[in-house]
């Protein structure tokens, strides 16, 4: 059989995050996208009706932090050419929530079958993207060093209420020692696009936290040593607990973890 020398130059060709994109739309990658694609920017993904999209898109207005916009679609069309030319939002994420009148209902790998024309996308920021400057200042990320995701947790934080739309901040977690949380904090400051600092340091019940060991949907690396501080940071499955508020008739989001990636690269995303 002749080899194919054209496909080869094409995979050749294909950035780190085009290449990671291919394989996710294979249904190749069903996993958390910690540490894939490094140096390209990843989003979180919430999918709803138009007559419930300009109020989340207030609601993001108003909740910056957990929900910093990367981008919006237009009306019913499943690309985000803002975030990468080839990008279907149907086929593009390892894992899919399917939220129906505020409940999750399943857990998809695809969401062909439920697309509609009436379909508004929304791409946000997502703390996986500063964790590559992170690394290259040397701080350890213990989730990735153990092929995990990072932990998430429902606080008793309220965001800011926009129409339907309110609920209780979720943060995710992530364990240093205290000198590696305090660069932390200085690196993450540079990247409010992808939540920027962190929301609380050390102990966790003061955000309403009783449990590390209980994260959301039981997701994520928990464990914090005696030399360590529980560092938390907004994080874009707040939409989870707004949905769950609001209650609109469906609601797609990724699957905690499971992010969008895409073509932009960390760097364009830092404030200098």
């Amino acid at each position: 059989m002749p080899l194919d020398r054209s496909s080869n130059r094409a995979a050749r060709s294909m950035s780190p995050a085009q290449a990671e994109r291919g394989r996710i739309r294979a249904r190749e990658h069903k996993e958390h996208t910690a540490g894939l694609a490094d140096g390209f920017v990843q989003a979180n993904i919430c999918i709803l009706p138009k007559a419930w999209a300009d109020e989340f898109l207030l609601y993001c207005q108003r909740n910056p932090k957990p929900c910093p916009l990367l981008s919006a679609s237009d009306l019913g069309d499943p690309m985000l050419p803002e975030l990468g030319s080839d990008i279907d939002i149907r086929t593009d994420v390892p894992a899919y929530c399917v939220f129906r009148d505020g409940v999750l209902v399943e857990e998809v790998d695809e969401i062909t079958h439920l697309w509609r024309d009436d379909l508004v996308t929304f791409a946000l920021g997502c703390s996986f993207s500063f964790e590559s400057a992170l690394l290259e200042a040397g701080i350890p990320l213990k989730h990735i060093d153990r092929g995990q995701s990072v932990s998430m947790y429902v606080t008793n934080v309220e965001t800011a209420r926009a129409g339907r739309f309110n609920g209780k901040l979720v943060v995710s977690m992530r364990p240093f020692n205290a000198a590696n949380a305090i660069r932390a904090v200085q690196i993450t400051s540079r990247f409010p696009r992808v939540h920027g600092a962190p929301v609380h340091l050390g102990d966790p019940s003061l955000i309403g936290i009783e449990d590390l060991g209980k994260p959301y949907l039981g997701i994520g690396t928990t464990d914090v040593a005696d030399d360590e501080l529980p560092v938390f940071w907004a994080c874009g499955v707040t939409p989870h607990s707004a949905i769950q508020a609001a209650r609109p008739p469906l609601c797609i989001t990724h699957k905690p973890g499971h992010m969008l990636i895409t073509d932009l690269l960390n760097t364009t995303l830092a404030s200098f």
